[in-house]
């Protein structure tokens, strides 16, 4: 009789914990290490419901906004006119999430106060891009220098971090293209806009 008590017992704790890991569907659920099931998903994710494609086939970085809704600030003044934008900021609630634009490696994050606060920086996987998420609220969780990415793969959510003004939350987004020798603040800059946006006139 003890034998049974205790093994309808040991029953019970192991349901409630299958239920609260995977939300009731233990009979189906995998054995895998949550850490491993999330990179998995960050590398694989593709939402094409959530993903928009510009004419190249980049995802426009920001979930929910159309092609139409991009304006080109890659040659506008910042810094007094001390220096060209080089990027395009892509207003968006803060919160809203923040996608892969194209796969590649996470190569660094980093945390600039003056500048772009939370960023990313994710290489392209023939190593002669890198894609830059600046100005983020925070990573999507588990993100990690080194992780693969897919297209359409978490990275966080916009935020008006570092030099951002807190009343226009948005998404610095720069591509640089690399050579071999570069690092991964280095690279030349390229407009994103036309890559996401086509020919659309600028504002």
């Amino acid at each position: 009789m003890t034998h049974l008590v205790t093994a309808a017992v040991t029953a019970g704790v192991v349901s409630i914990y299958w239920y609260g890991v995977y939300g009731g569907n233990s009979a189906t659920a995998p054995v895998e290490p949550l850490a491993e099931r999330a990179e998995k998903a960050a590398a694989t994710a593709e939402a094409p419901s959530e993903i928009i494609l510009g004419p190249t086939g980049l995802a426009i970085p920001v979930s929910g906004l159309e092609a139409s809704q991009l304006i080109d600030t890659y040659t506008q003044a910042r810094a007094g006119g001390a220096r060209v934008h080089d990027a395009i900021d892509i207003m968006a609630p803060a919160g809203t999430p923040v996608m892969a634009a194209a796969p590649g490696t996470v190569e660094k994050l980093f945390f600039s106060q003056g500048g772009g606060g939370i960023t990313a920086y994710v290489r392209s996987d023939d190593g002669r891009w890198i894609y830059y998420y600046a100005h983020l609220q925070d990573y999507a969780p588990g993100l990690k220098e080194g992780q693969k990415l897919g297209r359409g793969a978490p990275i966080g959510r916009v935020g008006s971090t570092g030099n951002a003004n807190p009343a226009g939350p948005h998404l610095h987004f720069a591509i640089h293209r690399m050579r071999p020798e570069d690092d991964w603040h280095e690279g030349t800059a390229i407009n994103p806009y036309p890559l996401l946006a086509g020919n659309r006139p600028a504002g």
